[in-house]
């Protein structure tokens, strides 16, 4: 068995829900937080057979897409923030983060 932890954008959330579903797949949704740009993400846990691990990591990979993304950058802090001049950056976010773990024993209820 495997534990698959996927983190993804928010905005690719209810594509990969549904994909999964459809597919037979269940997981457990999770809200979150990205540490770099502060926005909201989505954690899945989703518990499979090993023979399944590509076909999950395919689902994902097909409805997580990366995207550039202006954001203005956060003023210094303890620096002169007189001479600061906040000009939006480019950023690549979105994708997804796959976690994936052997799981030694499963249970359901």
């Amino acid at each position: 068995m495997k534990l698959i932890v996927a983190v993804v954008q928010d905005k690719d959330s209810n594509r990969l829900s549904n994909a999964l579903v459809e597919r037979d797949f269940q997981a457990t949704k999770l809200a979150s937080t990205g540490g770099f740009l502060k926005a909201g993400s989505t954690t899945f846990l989703i518990g499979i057979k090993d023979e399944e691990t590509d076909a999950v990591l395919e689902i994902i990979k097909n409805h997580c897409k990366s995207r550039d993304q202006l954001v203005a950058p956060v003023s210094p802090m303890g620096g002169n923030a007189d001479s600061y001049v906040p000009y939006p950056v480019e950023v690549q976010v979105g994708g997804a983060t796959v976690f994936i773990m052997d799981v030694e024993r499963f249970e359901k209820f």
